[in-house]
């Protein structure tokens, strides 16, 4: 990495690594999402109905109007598009895969806004935008977005 600054005495570069694992609160919202995962293997999202977009993952207020709609609940498909994507090629202890792997976002079916996660099956070398996708729930209850275990080709 390089410094350009006119004064370099003043200008340092610092290189790390931070590992920075938490927890945070899902809420109402974010539990029954989960608990929809777990106990049904399906994924919903929250609908505004002033302006017809479908969230995913939901959110308690449309971001383009502002209105409530944490009630709105509807059902999503379980396959989608790959919209975007990222190949992580180093490791570590709070990642949730050993490098290299597909971190991607999915447009669902139904839905009108991206999930990131895992896209697993695949090589990295022939994954691409476009490419059609489905979820992989987990076998057992883990009570996170990891509920959704990851994604693969159709």
């Amino acid at each position: 990495m390089t410094c350009k600054c006119e004064d370099i005495k003043d200008c340092f570069v610092i290189e790390a690594r931070m590992a920075l694992p938490n927890q945070f609160f899902v809420g109402r919202i974010g539990s029954k999402w989960i608990i929809a995962m777990r106990d049904k293997k399906k994924l919903t999202g929250l609908k505004c109905d002033k302006c017809s977009i479908t969230y995913v993952p939901p959110r308690e207020h449309c971001n383009k109007c502002g209105a409530r709609i944490a009630d709105n609940w509807v059902d999503v498909g379980s396959t989608g598009e790959l919209v975007n994507y990222t190949i992580v090629n180093y490791n570590d202890k709070h990642l949730p895969r050993k490098a290299p792997y597909i971190l991607g976002q999915i447009k669902l079916d139904g839905a009108d806004t991206p999930l990131t996660h895992i896209v697993a099956d695949v090589d990295p070398d022939e994954v691409a935008i476009g490419m059609k996708v489905k979820a992989v729930f987990a076998e057992g209850p883990v009570n996170t977005l990891m509920q959704l275990d990851h994604f693969e080709p159709v």
